[in-house]
C-alpha cells in the first residue's frame, strides 16, 4: 500500500509511486521510478513537489506515514462537507440545452482553430471573432452548465491543443458564475480562458504533439509558452488586464512554486488563481498518447489535496461547487448495485444528482432507462445513493446513448 511523505523525508532508496502533482507540470519521464540519489531528489524539489506518494513494498518505508486510502478517506470526507452546500441554479435541463450546447461546441473549436492558425502565421488576434462565442458559450453555461461542460470532456487526441481552450474557457465561466462574479468580469474571463494558450503557437507542432514526455530543453520551451501569450495578446487591440491575467498566470501556484514569475499567493490574480484550477482540471482528466485521463471525480479529488499548496483552497471549494463531483455525464455506481449517468446537479447537495439508472452491475445487464432523483426519499423516486464512480470502458457501455 503506497504511503504519502514530504520530500523532507524522501531518501536514497525509496521508490516513487506517485509525484503527487500535474503530471504536465514536472519534466520526469515517469512517475513511478526508484529514488538513487540525492541529486534526483533535489531535482523533485525543485519541481515545487512537497509531498508524494511511496511503495514500501519496492524500497523504504516511514513506519507512520499515512496510507494513501487513509488520505484519500480524509480528502473525501472534506469534499463531502463542502457538497452540502448550495450550488448554482440551472435554468433547462440538460436534455433541452445539450442539442443548442453541441452547436456551440463546434463553433467554439472552429474559432480558435482559425485564431491560433492566424496567429502563428504572425497575423494579430481578431477579438471580435472571439468575442460572439465566448458570449454564446456562457449564455448556455447559465442555462444549464453540464450540457456544455460534458461536451468539453470528450476530446480527439490531435486536436488537444484547440479543445483544451474551448475546455477551460467554459469551465472558467462555470467557475466565475459558481463565485457569483459580474457578467463583465465573466466575460472577460471566458475570452482569457479560450485564448490562455495562444502563446504556443510559438511552439513547434512537433514538439505540441510529442507522443511522450519532454526532455527538460524541451520542458523549458513548453513553459515559455505564457511569455508568449502575454506578448501576443499585449498587441492584441481591445484585450482586458482580465484576459491577460488568464493567460499570463494559469501556471502560477499558490505556494510559488510555479511559472514564469514564481509569484505567490495573492500576489497571483484571483483570476490567475482560478484560470490554474481549470486548467490543471482539464489536463488530466483528458487522454493524451501518454497519459490515460483520470475520472472527473478522481481528478477533483487531486486538486484538493494538492490544494493544500498549489491551489487556493476557497476558490478550490468554489471550483467544485461549479463543476460538481460527480459531473453531469459521469457514470457511477449506486447502493442498489445500479448504475447511472448523471443527468443533473442537485441544487441542494452536490452527492444527491439526478441520475438514469441504465445497467445492474449485479446481474450484468441492461435496465429500462429511469430517471432516479436521489435527493428524493423512498417512494418519491429516491431511495439510493452513489457510493462511486465508474468507468464505461470497464463495463462496456456506451454513455453517449444514455445522455
Amino acid at each position: 500500500m503506497a504511503k504519502k511523505i514530504s520530500v523532507a523525508q524522501l531518501k536514497p532508496g525509496m521508490y516513487v509511486s506517485d509525484l503527487g502533482a500535474d503530471w504536465m507540470e514536472h519534466p520526469f519521464l515517469r512517475s513511478q521510478f526508484a529514488v538513487k540519489d540525492d541529486a534526483m531528489i533535489c531535482k523533485i524539489a525543485e519541481c515545487g513537489i512537497r509531498e508524494l506518494y511511496i511503495d514500501p513494498s519496492k524500497g523504504l518505508d516511514v513506519a507512520d506515514a499515512p496510507t494513501e486510502t487513509e488520505v484519500r478517506k480524509e480528502i473525501e470526507a472534506e469534499m463531502h462537507r463542502v457538497a452540502a452546500e448550495p450550488v448554482p441554479v440551472r435554468r433547462v435541463s440538460t436534455s433541452e440545452e445539450i442539442g443548442h450546447a453541441r452547436v456551440v461546441h463546434g463553433e467554439a473549436n472552429k474559432i480558435i482553430h482559425n485564431i491560433m492558425s492566424d496567429a502563428r502565421l504572425g497575423k494579430q488576434v481578431q477579438l471580435e471573432a472571439v468575442e460572439p462565442v465566448v458570449e454564446q458559450m456562457t449564455e448556455s453555461i447559465l442555462r444549464n452548465a453540464g450540457a456544455l461542460l460534458s461536451l468539453c470532456r470528450v476530446k480527439n487526441k490531435d486536436d488537444y491543443t484547440f479543445q483544451h481552450s474551448v475546455s477551460v474557457c467554459a469551465l472558467l465561466v462555470a467557475f466565475c458564475r459558481a463565485a457569483a462574479l459580474d457578467a463583465e468580469t465573466i466575460h472577460l474571463a471566458g475570452i482569457g480562458g479560450l485564448l490562455h494558450d495562444i502563446g504556443k503557437v510559438k511552439v513547434s507542432t512537433q514538439l505540441l504533439n510529442k507522443p511522450g514526455r519532454y526532455t527538460e530543453d524541451e520542458f523549458a520551451l513548453m513553459k515559455n509558452h505564457v511569455v508568449e501569450s502575454k506578448k501576443i495578446l499585449d498587441e492584441t487591440d481591445g484585450i482586458s488586464d482580465i484576459s491577460i491575467q488568464v493567460a499570463f498566470e494559469h501556471h502560477e501556484r499558490h505556494d510559488g512554486s510555479g511559472y514564469s514569475l514564481g509569484l505567490k499567493g495573492e500576489a497571483i490574480s484571483k483570476m490567475g488563481r482560478m484560470a490554474a484550477i481549470c486548467d490543471v482540471y482539464d489536463a488530466i482528466t483528458s487522454d493524451r498518447v501518454y497519459h490515460k485521463g483520470l475520472a472527473p471525480h478522481e481528478a477533483l479529488r487531486k486538486i484538493f489535496e494538492w490544494s493544500k499548496f498549489h491551489f487556493d483552497p476557497l476558490l478550490v471549494q468554489q471550483f467544485m461547487r461549479a463543476t460538481g463531483i460527480y459531473p453531469v455525464g459521469t457514470m457511477v455506481m449506486l447502493e442498489s448495485g445500479r448504475i447511472g449517468v448523471v443527468l443533473e446537479q442537485a441544487e441542494a447537495s452536490l452527492l444527491q444528482p439526478l441520475v438514469k439508472v441504465i445497467y445492474d452491475s449485479k446481474r450484468m445487464l441492461y435496465l429500462e432507462p429511469k430517471e432516479v432523483d436521489l435527493a428524493k426519499p423512498v417512494g418519491h423516486g429516491g431511495g439510493d445513493k452513489i457510493v462511486g464512480y465508474e468507468t464505461p470502458e470497464k463495463w462496456g457501455i456506451q454513455l453517449e446513448r444514455f445522455i
